[in-house]
């Protein structure tokens, strides 16, 4: 199918554009969307093109991260308080609900929200009004509420996490969002979008067909975000010619299929010193403290250099277990 774009939504697969094409049909309703997929997949994107295409438009598209917010704040920030109500309430604040009258709430991984605050929740979205924390006056809700989550809530539910009866008032109208890896047409218009949003400074920067074989290739365990991130660093490393696999930093592009020519001093010792640190983790099961050891490092200096080249997108294809370092 050819990209199709509207707005920030760019789609080359025909599960994606059937998945807008329900978001589009639902947007004309005003019932409740449960939005779900893995971390990554553009959950957000799809409730915002609901918003912008229901008759809430105009009103505020107001989201909050169920799963950034400590749980004692949580139902302040989402119903409001009064004055004094808790200490620190030094003055009456609005929720995110009333923020959100006339338009679109977003609750973003709901999963992680506490059981005991869900049930306040499932009376707000069955009578259509609220209390704010430490008030009596009843405030009436005019919202339309999406949620989102990356976890099976029917396994939450009988796991005791998630309310069953919250569950059935939120899904409504169920969307799945299937991952990256399963929907390859994406991601050439994705990259070239990316490419297009983040390259102002790089004009006339392009992908050779080598760097979007490599591309489709990849397994994208992070999703659309990984792909972001993998074009923002391919713009950092351009030189003024194509965009070649190895300024991808993806695994699969080994160091010594790279033509040594093309790279600077920098990247050469980066991949030699990725190479002997991957030799070493390899030789000592994952291990980080034995690691760490044998290279004649801390195991500080070691998770240092593993958490940065992750966040680089480098990837050494050795599973590094979790284990107390001591």
């Amino acid at each position: 199918m050819t990209a199709a774009a509207s707005g920030s939504i760019v789609v080359g697969s025909v599960a994606s554009q059937r998945c807008f094409d329900l978001a589009q049909r639902v947007a004309r309703t005003d019932v409740s969307v449960l939005i779900s997929g893995e971390s990554g997949t553009g959950k957000e994107v799809v409730a915002r093109f609901i918003h912008e295409h229901s008759a809430r438009a105009a009103g505020a598209f107001v989201a909050i991260n169920c799963a950034a917010i400590p749980e004692h704040m949580l139902e302040a920030i989402l119903f409001g308080h009064e004055k004094g109500a808790f200490t620190g309430a030094h003055q009456m604040r609005e929720g995110k609900f009333e923020l959100a009258q006339g338009g679109t709430l977003l609750l973003d991984e709901i999963s992680e929200m506490p059981v005991s605050l869900q049930a306040k929740l499932l009376r707000v979205l069955q009578e259509r009004e609220l209390e704010r924390v430490g008030g009596k006056r009843l405030i009436a809700v005019d919202a339309r509420v999406i949620a989102t989550t990356n976890r099976d809530l029917r396994q939450s539910i009988a796991a005791g996490t998630f309310r069953e009866d919250l569950f059935y008032r939120l899904s409504v109208f169920p969307l799945q969002l299937d991952a990256l890896r399963a929907r390859r047409h994406d991601i050439r218009p994705l990259a070239e979008h990316f490419l297009a949003k983040h390259g102002a400074s790089c004009p006339g920067a392009t992908l050779s067909a080598a760097a979007l074989d490599a591309l489709a290739a990849h397994a994208w365990p992070g999703n659309v975000r990984e792909l972001e991130n993998v074009i923002q660093r391919a713009l950092v490393m351009w030189n003024g010619d194509a965009i070649e696999p190895i300024d991808l930093g993806l695994a699969e592009v080994a160091a010594r299929d790279v033509d040594s020519a093309r790279l600077s001093l920098d990247q050469r010792m980066l991949h030699t010193e990725v190479d002997i640190v991957a030799d070493a983790l390899r030789c000592h099961a994952g291990r980080r403290d034995a690691t760490a050891r044998a290279l004649g490092i801390s195991v500080r200096t070691l998770r240092h250099k593993l958490q940065r080249w992750r966040d680089m997108g480098i990837h050494l294809g050795v599973a590094v277990p979790e284990e107390a370092l001591t």
